[in-house]
């Protein structure tokens, strides 16, 4: 298929978070659809520079990592509309179906106090308040009203998984520059 599509290879940088795919052209002038993997979409938004990479499957329209200036992005319905330099009608927004949309983890938004980014806490160790190792963060999930970490962690040699409420009630302190999270919580819990 020939294409309109025109973007520089780049490398990858090194604080790069996968924060979105994009889904499917959006009208004819080049607009593209994008499925963030944050129901707050803030770095999609606030980030001018987004770093592509082609689907780990399905048919792949270039290699390595390209560099995708943006024009415009905003809401749309439940998902994400963008335009970018270099991608203007419909065949190169197509070429683009199924590519990972990575961003500087340092081009984010800042945080307030006691808000973190997921992905910052993703390999954090967590300990309780009487200094027992209870696991390292290996991903966190949304159950609606809360936020759960999911650790895991090694018991008789064998890997295991423990869930602990990401809430004020069992989360003591988070320290980033420790990469430690304390908890108020027992191992046989």
């Amino acid at each position: 298929m020939a294409t309109s599509l025109t973007l520089e290879p780049i490398d990858l940088p090194e604080d790069a978070v996968e924060v979105a795919r994009i889904a499917d052209a959006w009208g004819v002038k080049g607009w593209f659809k994008v499925l963030p993997h944050s129901t707050s979409p803030e770095a999609l938004f606030s980030a001018k520079r987004w770093f592509l990479q082609p689907s780990e499957r399905g048919a792949k329209t270039f290699s390595g990592t390209l560099l995708l200036k943006i024009r415009q992005a905003k809401d749309h319905s439940d998902t994400v509309v963008a335009w970018a330099e270099g991608v203007d009608d419909r065949d190169a927004a197509e070429a683009l179906r199924g590519a990972r949309v990575f961003v500087p983890r340092s081009s984010f938004p800042s945080t307030g106090s006691d808000e973190y980014y997921w992905v910052d806490l993703i390999g954090l160790q967590v300990v309780n308040r009487e200094g027992i190792a209870l696991g390292e963060v290996r991903e966190l999930l949304s159950t609606g009203p809360q936020t759960v970490l999911v650790l895991a962690y090694e018991q008789d040699g064998k890997a295991q998984e423990r869930m602990i409420p990401f809430v004020s009630a069992f989360v003591d302190k988070v320290e980033l520059p420790e990469k430690r999270i304390t908890v108020d919580w027992q191992p046989d819990y």
